[in-house]
């Protein structure tokens, strides 16, 4: 408590002004721009969804990597101090843990311009981790020699036995996990970039595509520090979860931020020769994914990254009157940017507290017996909260980056607090370590939602206080309990976490109104809910593009493999308008006579196609799309049960697709009803839109689960699931493509409804 009231004392002067939230931090600084090598990207922070005792860390370096970018693929920098810093004591100053991690490459043969050849690698990279247990003073060597897998360059350099490593890149990803010496599961190497974002659209001042976003990261790689560490080595007292008071205990709060750094004097040299002397000087760092690439003016960039944590008050005047809140603000420029229209904040919140830049916010209420045992209290926090009359967003903006959010009123749920937002309410967030720096901050304590769990969203805490509020198994309680999502960002942040739409919404006023400090179209006594149209119109605001361009992994560690250079352009970035494969599918088949039609979705709309398949009437190449099974064929049921049907351009042979087709299943009669309404009941179905394939991503059509919740499960030959897809509310037909893993080989997909279950055996050569 002595430090908290040191630090309060510390900031109690500040003048707290502009600051805005965007994107996640991809070359964010002018000069970090030209050191890709040395550029964070993201970093997150989240309880292990398998291991309660678990945290993982997360920090992506170089942003933009093009999957074939060839003859010189990227990868860690040598004579770059990479690192992950971990705060668990607000009593002492900067980071209590840190890893660090110097990475090596030499060249198994010099004599070849191929990186990978004859099953030898060049530039090939390992790597030494030290632990720092004292805030840097000294480390030790947990790893001394780790593997990091090669670039992703495509099937001869990686799966060929003959010619290149003749292992599948799942192999060389399990391969590269280490175990360090004090307990850590580590990796280091390329993945796909997991951030997804419409960064097109943001940055054209302000240009918000809300669900038709186009991703600007999507197809594109970068490089990935991942620790997956016990809860009780991060704990400031070693204490494991099941030791903590309850699911907010504040004794488990740490905070996050990853950083590079290179040595002061580079030296060019003669003969390509490079020398790097003096001291380690900090380049590069990232906590909360937004602060430098839009909090940060311009000309502070560089100082920014050059700073430590411990010494961002100078920054902090950047944090509380938002300059995207102009842009929420028809008074101000709100009409310029129509983006943002849905979002709009706060003027006259229970009728007397008006949140837009420069006004009073909270502030009436500074000093008052109204704000006796709440964080807003002089005796807590009142004088870097309530700083002055012109920062009306101090009591939200600036705690989420700088200290934190405490268990205290206000910041607590309007739940139960009968329209009185400085009452206690329903706890929901504690990750408060007032530290005043940036940090992405996460209670450890907290239970991970499961990933397959129906109420885990990517709105994090805002969905967590939606459910708060709404959710009958939640709102009819003050007490604390654990709600879904209470482990999402801001409180850590998941892989999943849609941090643009989230930060927008809290901009907008999201976090208030969850407080109870409710919209303007609220009036206390007279309007019958508090969920009025603004904020369901906030809360269902999105930014354009709400998840990633493929799938994560469900085990360590967690990212999914790099996209493969041999794809090509097709990897260069998500475009609406390119068209999609060729495939082939089987429509209005006649479970009477066994006639059915051929198809094609994808490919080019220019040429024609011609189809076979055995087993089938006339089944030779044809562009005839009317056909017929065999008698023989469909009619015996101890036969088999499938076609093998085959498309192709006509005179191209190369472009030759396939599809397995269960014939079957659609025509079982212990499928087929009528219901009272006399509709057909439609049985559930699925067909892989090419099959077999030698792509690493295949397309299913799953029909006959109108209005269920759908699960795939995509497992390898010895029936471990290695990839899972949800679909919550089928429609009609579903279409979804599935990654396959990396070697060739027979993958079975399961099709899961709550009332069928369908198999398909997918063949990958």
């Amino acid at each position: 408590m002595k430090n908290i009231l040191y630090l309060i004392g510390f900031v109690a002067a500040l003048c707290l002004q502009p600051y805005q939230s965007q994107a996640s931090s991809h070359r964010e600084a002018p000069l970090i721009s030209n050191d890709p090598l040395a550029d964070n990207t993201d970093v997150y922070a989240f309880k292990s969804p398998v291991d309660k005792e678990n945290i993982v860390l997360v920090a992506n370096y170089i942003p933009f990597e093009h999957p074939a970018g060839g003859p010189n693929w990227y990868s860690f920098g040598e004579n770059i101090r990479y690192e992950v810093h971990v705060d668990n004591n607000a009593a002492t100053p900067g980071a209590d843990i840190v890893y660090r991690f110097t990475f090596m490459k030499k060249n198994e043969d010099p004599t070849t311009f191929f990186l990978i050849r004859l099953g030898k690698e060049n530039l090939k990279t390992t790597y030494m981790c030290e632990r720092s247990m004292d805030g840097g003073k000294s480390f030790e060597t947990i790893i001394s020699e780790g593997s990091v897998p090669p670039p992703h360059i495509g099937p001869r350099s990686i799966d060929n036995k003959t010619v290149g490593l003749g292992a599948g890149y799942d192999a060389l990803v399990k391969k590269s996990i280490m175990t360090a010496s004090t307990g850590e599961k580590i990796f280091c190497g390329p993945v796909d970039d997991p951030f997804f974002v419409d960064l097109g659209g943001i940055f054209d001042l302000g240009n918000i595509r809300a669900g038709s976003g186009k991703d600007g990261v999507a197809k594109f790689n970068c490089h990935s520090i991942v620790i997956e560490v016990p809860v009780a080595t991060l704990q400031k007292g070693h204490k494991a979860v099941a030791m903590a008071s309850n699911i907010l205990d504040p004794d488990y709060v740490i905070g996050v931020y990853a950083s590079s750094s290179r040595k002061k004097i580079t030296t060019l040299y003669g003969g390509s020769d490079v020398g790097y002397d003096g001291d380690w000087v900090q380049v590069s760092r990232l906590g909360m994914p937004l602060t430098n690439e839009a909090v940060i003016p311009v000309g502070m960039k560089d100082r920014w990254n050059a700073t430590t944590p411990d010494n961002d008050l100078q920054f902090a005047k950047y944090f509380t009157n938002p300059e995207l809140a102009l842009y929420m603000d028809d008074s101000a420029f709100g009409t310029a940017v129509p983006g943002l229209a849905p979002l709009r904040i706060q003027t006259k919140s229970l009728g007397a507290f008006d949140f837009r830049n420069g006004k009073a916010g909270l502030f009436s209420l500074k000093g008052t017996a109204a704000l006796d045992g709440t964080a807003l209290s002089e005796a807590a926090f009142g004088k870097v909260l309530l700083p002055d009359a012109m920062s009306p967003r101090a009591v939200d903006i600036l705690p989420i980056f700088y200290t934190g959010v405490p268990n205290l009123p206000p910041y607590q749920l309007a739940t139960g607090k009968n329209g009185n937002p400085l009452a206690p309410g329903k706890p929901f967030i504690n990750n408060f370590l007032p530290t005043l720096g940036d940090w992405l901050r996460l209670n450890m304590a907290v239970p991970a939602t499961p990933r397959d769990d129906p109420k885990f969203s990517s709105l994090g805490l805002v969905q967590a206080a939606a459910l708060g509020l709404t959710d009958a198994t939640y709102n009819k309680t003050t007490d604390l309990q654990f709600i879904p999502n209470m482990d999402g960002f801001p409180n850590g942040r998941r892989l999943e976490d849609d941090v643009t739409t989230i930060e927008l919404q809290a901009v907008g006023g999201v976090v208030l109104a969850a407080i109870g400090l409710w919209y303007d179209d609220y009036v206390p006594s007279v309007t019958a809910s508090p969920v009025t149209p603004n904020l369901v119109s906030v809360l269902s605001f999105n930014a354009g593009v709400t998840k990633n361009d493929t799938t994560l992994k469900t085990t360590f560690p967690y990212l999914q493999n790099p996209w493969p250079g041999f794809r090509g352009n097709s990897y260069e970035g998500q475009d609406s308008e390119m068209p999609e494969a060729l495939a082939i599918t089987i429509s209005n088949l006649n479970c009477t006579t066994g006639g059915f039609t051929f198809g094609r979705t994808g490919g080019d709309k220019t040429k024609t196609v011609e189809y076979s398949a055995a087993g089938v009437v006339n089944g030779q190449w044809g562009t005839s799309v009317d056909r017929m099974i065999e008698s023989e064929l469909f009619k015996d049921a101890n036969s088999r049960s499938k076609l093998y049907a085959k498309a192709r351009y006509v005179n191209e042979p190369a472009s030759e697709v396939s599809l397995e087709f269960e014939f079957r299943a659609p025509c079982k009669a212990a499928r087929m009803g009528v219901p009272e309404n006399g509709e057909k009941v439609v049985p559930l179905s699925a067909v892989i839109m090419g099959n077999p394939t030698t792509n690493e991503e295949v397309v299913i059509e799953v029909k006959g689960a109108l209005g269920k919740r759908v699960q795939l499960d995509l497992a390898n030959n010895s029936g471990v699931v290695i990839g899972q897809q949800v679909i919550g509310n089928a429609n009609t037909t579903e279409r979804r493509a599935v990654k396959l893993g990396n070697q060739p080989g027979i993958y079975f997909l399961r099709v899961s409804t709550p009332d069928d279950k369908y198999t398909i055996k997918i063949l990958r050569r």
